[in-house]
């Protein structure tokens, strides 16, 4: 049985689309996982996938000597991924992006061993633009994105296949939702303080009209009495959660604007703020805009007012629904299977 191990890590975004394609290959593949100890490790050990570690090195923006130490941990950090490459002996390494697919991309190529990436943002970020250079291919989730590369091919973004096709009555159950329209709010894996504070500023006003499920975060939960209002920490089971929605409030990281397109849900983006990241959030955000699938709430603008607004002009926009309905993003693991069997073959 061929072996495939995949890394990618630091962030639930950089894993779950991993999970997505383990599911689809696992039945025909010697599945192994890469990474640091941070959240890869634990998905990873939910749902079972045997994982080795490494000790990650990542750049800290805007603090030039905490970097300065960066190309010596680095070079620890390839020889420990060589090690556990020569080990498992992987035919392909299928890497997520991040900081955390960098050492074993660079020690897969040195092994001769294939590496695919994969870039789920409008633009590379420092790590995928490294590991390009090294791969077979660069997928990417947007079109343009394929064009920087030349070897790039544009795949859509990959998405676990259980969000598609629930139940939209059941899952409105599980949560106690009445009939009225639903709007999700969430603001990434580990919640958003601003988009929650502002969100329960608005509450009362809000849920005279529509239900409200909040994913607001682990540890992020109040006391509340508000009719219509239902908050989790977390869901294991975000096509559950979809399944609920009419209206959709998140920030704009690629794998949930790629979900919620997908799905049709009409959605306000409040991306995340060029201070707290390399501005991809944005450039995502724009670019659903500019092709009408979606509203976009800068977050130097939020507060409970235009986020109140925002959703009612949301809810009130007819030509976004019907570009919604009309758009052609969909899960993109077909594509990616193909190209990783078509690499793996070889």
């Amino acid at each position: 049985m061929k072996k495939i191990m995949f890394c990618g890590g630091g962030s639930a975004g950089h894993v779950i689309p991993n999970i997505a394609l383990i599911e689809r290959l696992s039945d025909n593949y010697d599945i192994t996982y890469v990474g640091t100890g941070g959240i890869e490790r634990n998905i990873c050990r939910d749902f079972g996938i045997k994982f080795y570690q490494f000790e990650g090195v990542k750049l800290v923006r805007g603090k030039i000597l905490c970097n300065l130490s960066i190309p010596f941990k680095l070079l620890k950090s390839i020889k420990q991924c060589g090690l556990i490459l020569k080990n498992v002996k992987p035919d392909l390494l299928f890497c997520k992006g991040g900081y955390a697919s960098l050492p074993p991309a660079l020690a897969a190529h040195k092994a001769g061993i294939p590496v695919l990436t994969h870039e789920s943002d409008l633009t590379a970020g420092l790590a995928n633009k490294i590991i390009a250079a090294k791969s077979e291919m660069v997928l990417t989730s947007f079109p343009s994105t394929s064009e920087q590369f030349k070897h790039g091919v544009c795949t859509g973004s990959p998405m676990r296949e259980r969000l598609f096709n629930r139940d939209r009555q059941s899952a409105r159950a599980v949560f106690g939702l009445d009939n009225r329209p639903t709007v999700l709010v969430f603001g990434g894996g580990s919640g958003s303080k601003v988009i929650n504070d502002s969100l329960r500023e608005i509450l009362f006003k809000l849920c005279r009209s529509f239900n409200v499920l909040h994913v607001c975060g682990k540890g992020n939960s109040v006391e509340s009495n508000v009719y219509g209002y239902r908050q989790i920490e977390f869901s294991d089971d975000m096509g559950e959660v979809y399944a609920c929605a009419d209206y959709a409030v998140a920030r704009c990281g690629s794998n949930s604007a790629h979900e919620l397109i997908a799905l049709k849900i009409p959605t306000l983006f409040i991306p995340l703020d060029n201070g707290a990241s390399r501005g991809d959030q944005i450039k995502n955000a724009r670019y659903f805009e500019s092709a009408g699938l979606c509203k976009v709430l800068p977050e130097k603008e939020l507060c409970p007012q235009t986020l109140y607004d925002g959703i009612i002009d949301l809810a009130s926009d007819e030509k976004l629904k019907s570009a919604l309905q009309s758009n052609d993003i969909k899960c993109g693991n077909d594509n990616i299977i193909k190209e990783i069997e078509r690499v793996i073959s070889r």
